[in-house]
């Protein structure tokens, strides 16, 4: 099973992709909780060079407040990463699929409200 819903955008700037995922996810109800510059901290912390490669910690409070209220102890799973690299061809979008990651826990609710995040991730990164 795939665990995340990808997209290459060619030829694109990073900041100008990481504009567009923002509004798309926005488009979708989801806030931005966390962002980690990976490049950044890489340099900081090991002295190393890496592309452009960023974490968007995407949530949608409506559908949080239903996976809380049906499981409790999901949010040690929120909120849905979203990542932007780059690469030779352009910037890669690469959304967490919510199905995937709560495969484990045994909640058919859930995994319903699962189910219509991983839509809802899905296309803000086909919009972006």
């Amino acid at each position: 099973m795939a665990y995340t819903y990808d997209r290459l955008i060619a030829d694109a700037e990073f900041d100008e992709v990481d504009r567009r995922v923002r509004g798309a996810l926005a488009d979708k109800g989801f806030g931005i909780l966390t962002e980690i510059d990976v490049k950044a901290t890489m340099k900081k912390k090991l002295d190393v060079e890496m592309n452009d490669y960023r974490i968007l910690g995407a949530c949608n409070p409506g559908m949080a407040h239903k996976a809380i209220g049906l499981e409790p102890r999901v949010g040690a799973m929120l909120p849905c990463n979203v990542i932007l690299r780059k690469v030779a061809e352009g910037v890669e979008i690469s959304a967490i699929d919510p199905v995937a990651s709560m495969a484990a826990i045994d909640n058919d609710n859930l995994k319903k409200v699962a189910g219509e995040v991983r839509e809802m991730l899905a296309a803000a990164v086909q919009a972006a």
